[in-house]
């Protein structure tokens, strides 16, 4: 009976170590902050590299439901819909390809005070995703 006993503490003093190992993992790990509502609206800069590997710089303004963007002396406009206060889906207005068709998946990874960080591929292409980094320049 007393062999029983010890079993079962045991047993139980596994599962507490196992809990508390646990719960101290996750409290240790530092979760990047994410401000996102205050980047849902806006006109915001975008540094990108073109193909011949220059620095080009892109501004878009946008709305809570439209982004429109300026790239090149040309206007691109998507439909926006907040899937959560982070991420989105673009939509072009009007598609002129197949590849305009798809629509692009946005999420916010970190937030900063006048950008954030970001992470986008066409909607259920997980394998090809990009990063970018966006500034803030007007509300």
């Amino acid at each position: 009976m007393v062999h029983l006993k010890f079993i079962i503490i045991n047993k139980f003093a596994g599962m507490y170590r196992k809990f508390f190992l646990l719960s101290l993992l996750i409290l240790a790990c530092d979760f990047p902050e994410r401000d996102c509502l205050s980047f849902q609206t806006g006109t915001f800069e975008y540094e990108s590299i073109s193909d011949d590997g220059v620095k080009v710089i892109s501004e878009f303004t946008r709305t809570k439901d439209l982004e429109i963007g300026y790239f090149n002396g040309k206007i691109d406009s998507n439909k926006v819909s907040w899937v959560s206060d982070c991420e989105c889906i673009y939509k072009k207005v009007n598609p002129k390809s197949f590849s305009d068709k798809k629509s692009v998946q946005m999420k916010i990874l970190s937030t900063n005070k006048d950008s954030y960080t970001f992470e986008y591929s066409y909607v259920g292409d997980i394998k090809n995703k990009q990063r970018g980094y966006v500034k803030k320049i007007k509300d």
